[in-house]
């Protein structure tokens, strides 16, 4: 009996010893969810993304990437981003409204002069107001600058008719989102807006249920929208940006040098989405125009001066039309 308790007491002492002497687990791992195929332009990004933290933090923590949807769709991402079973998911910050209606307003169609207009707003502590509320309210972040890693990188019209100005758009029948605002403004603009899930489109502009729709330039030749509706103009109808959307509580759980390298990989990944979405644009209407499809760019101004007069009869969000105005003119 004192010979089991003398192997057992040796036992419990060496196995002390052994994980006083080993070295503590140093590696934090987190998981990206989001929608694109790991070779299109946005999964190049989140890649490049999730392979910069890793570099910047030595190995201490990393970003397992998931591509597809393979962790479920916006809502059910979501909700594990809440729960902090997905600490990351690169998406349009819009779908932030659930918890902070104004956040909506963040792609008010044909409101601001140009892209970088755009980018002062969303930097103006009002917007930054609205994230951190959301933050707050749902445990869901926006890591770093919202506007930081590009989409489109600018939108544009798909049809399949010949239009080139603002009265050619009247009447047009249009495959909307099954969004309030969104199909409010189209309608006003004078087309007549159809709501179709974005996977019917093809189809849908094939059978004539609908001759145009609004889409990223990137996305134009991926979905073969160009096969079924050969004329594409750039309207610019609102800006966008992927909006790294966090676990607010697993990033500030992290210690300063992992929240420098999420901040730094951040950074580099917009750099990258600069340089490969403007770059696969180009290529994409090289490849289309040469396959005949027209490419205009449209006047603006008659659907800025249009939705001028909608914007008058909105309950916009206090303090909104303020900061807009605020940040026409570059200080």
């Amino acid at each position: 009996m004192l010979a089991r308790l003398k192997a057992l007491t040796f036992a419990i002492i060496a196995t002390g010893a052994m994980a006083i002497s080993a070295p503590l687990a140093a590696e934090e791992s987190w998981r990206m969810a989001h929608k694109m195929p790991p070779d299109s332009p946005e999964g190049l990004v989140f890649q490049l993304f999730a392979d910069k933290v890793a570099e910047y933090s030595g190995g201490k923590l990393t970003v397992k990437v998931y591509p597809n949807e393979q962790l479920g769709k916006t809502d059910a991402v979501l909700e594990q981003l809440k729960l902090g079973t997905v600490h990351l998911y690169p998406e349009g910050s819009t779908y932030m409204n659930k918890w902070v209606p104004a956040i909506k307003f963040i792609s008010s169609a044909f409101l601001f002069d140009d892209r970088d207009h755009w980018v002062r707003f969303m930097n103006t502590d009002l917007v930054k107001g609205w994230y951190e509320k959301a933050a707050g309210d749902a445990g869901i972040g926006v890591l770093g600058d919202p506007t930081a890693v590009m989409r489109g990188p600018y939108r544009v019209m798909v049809t399949n008719q010949d239009v080139r100005t603002f009265d050619d758009m009247q009447g047009l029948p249009l495959r909307m989102a099954p969004s309030k605002i969104a199909v409010e403004t189209w309608n006003w603009l004078g087309a007549d807006v159809k709501t179709l899930p974005w996977t019917d489109v093809y189809q849908a502009i094939d059978k004539g249920i609908v001759s145009a729709v609004n889409s990223p330039i990137a996305l134009v030749e991926s979905m073969r929208f160009h096969e079924v509706a050969p004329y594409i103009v750039r309207h610019d109808e609102y800006y966008q940006s992927i909006s790294f959307m966090m676990n607010q509580e697993a990033y500030d759980g992290l210690n300063p040098e992992l929240r420098k390298a999420v901040d730094q990989a951040l950074v580099d990944a917009g750099t990258y989405s600069e340089e490969l979405m403007g770059k696969s644009a180009e290529e994409s209407i090289k490849r289309m125009t040469e396959n005949g499809v027209s490419f205009v760019e449209v006047d603006r101004r008659p659907f800025i001066d249009r939705m001028q007069a909608w914007y008058q009869e909105q309950e916009l969000p206090e303090g909104f039309m303020e900061a807009v105005e605020a940040t026409r003119v570059s200080n």
